[in-house]
C-alpha cells in the first residue's frame, strides 16, 4: 500500500488545521455564530431543506464550546504538527462525521454534506500509512 513520507504527512496535517481554523471561526462567538447559522439555514434551503432553527442559549454555548475547542486544536497543530496530531484528529474526524451523517439520517439537512465530505476526507488521508524517514 502506497504511504506519505512524514514531511508530506505533517504538511496535510498543517493544512487540516489551516481548514479547521477558516471553518470552525464562526462558531466561536455568540455574534458571529448567529451570521453563520443564519446563512446556513439560507443554503440549507437553497439545497432543498428546512430552515435551521433558531438556537436558544443552551444550543448556542454548545456550539460555541465546540468551535472554541476546535480552534485552539487547529492552532496547536498550526503550531507543531505532528505524526502523532494527525493520528488523533484523523479519529476525531471520524467522529464527527459519524454524528454528521447520524444527524444527515434524520432529514432535512442537505448542507451537512458540505462539512461531512471534507471530514471524511480529512479523517482518510490524516489515518493513511505513513513511512519511517
Amino acid at each position: 500500500m502506497p504511504s506519505f513520507s512524514t514531511s508530506r504527512f505533517l504538511r496535510i496535517v498543517w493544512f487540516s488545521a489551516l481548514y479547521d481554523l477558516v471553518v470552525t471561526a464562526p462558531f466561536a462567538t455568540p455574534w458571529s455564530f448567529e451570521l453563520n447559522r443564519v446563512q446556513l439555514s439560507a443554503l440549507n434551503q437553497a439545497l432543498g431543506g428546512m430552515a435551521l432553527p433558531a438556537f436558544g442559549p443552551v444550543q448556542t454555548l454548545f456550539a460555541l464550546l465546540m468551535g472554541s475547542i476546535v480552534l485552539v486544536w487547529s492552532v496547536l497543530r498550526l503550531r507543531g504538527p505532528t505524526v502523532q496530531f494527525g493520528r488523533y484528529d484523523g479519529v476525531g474526524r471520524l467522529l464527527f462525521s459519524l454524528w454528521m451523517a447520524w444527524a444527515w439520517a434524520q432529514g432535512g439537512l442537505p448542507v451537512l454534506a458540505l462539512f461531512l465530505l471534507p471530514e471524511i476526507a480529512w479523517a482518510v488521508v490524516q489515518l493513511w500509512p505513513v513511512r519511517e524517514r
